[in-house]
């Protein structure tokens, strides 16, 4: 008789151990489709990502062409319009005024090149001479 009771505990152990493997492979089961999809997604937003850079990196070179096209154009119309107009007054040629400030846009487009300081020259304030510091009128 108590073989017979240790075989039905065992047929019920067996059955409850089935169906809980069951239930436990169906989370598992999602758990990889989750897994899954969370990688799609995630290679689709680096793939977006990868298009927006390129998309911004594109969109700015072809800014900069626009701007140097532009610049160009405009020191030829400022070139010739003092060529071809040697006795025109300065205030009546629109370009005449813009010379100089179109050459002062160059030079400092020329020093955009350089490469940034590491460090600033002079004394900052917190270590200045008290020679140099400027003492402020005290209100009375």
């Amino acid at each position: 008789m108590t073989w017979v009771y240790a075989l039905l505990i065992f047929a019920a152990g067996a059955i409850v151990g089935a169906f809980g493997a069951r239930l436990g492979n169906q989370s598992l089961k999602q758990q990889k489709e989750l897994k899954k999809e969370l990688d799609k997604s995630k290679y689709e937003l680096e793939q977006f990502r990868q298009e927006l850079v390129d998309h911004f990196a594109s969109s700015s070179e072809l800014l900069d062409n626009i701007a140097k096209d532009y610049s160009k154009l405009y020191e030829h119309m400022a070139k010739t319009s003092s060529e071809l107009m040697p006795n025109l007054p300065e205030q009546d040629n629109p370009f005449s005024h813009r010379i100089s400030s179109l050459e002062a846009v160059h030079t400092a487009a020329s020093s955009i090149q350089d490469q940034p300081r590491d460090y600033a020259s002079g004394a900052t304030g917190l270590l200045k001479d008290e020679a140099e510091r400027v003492e402020e009128p005290k209100a009375s």
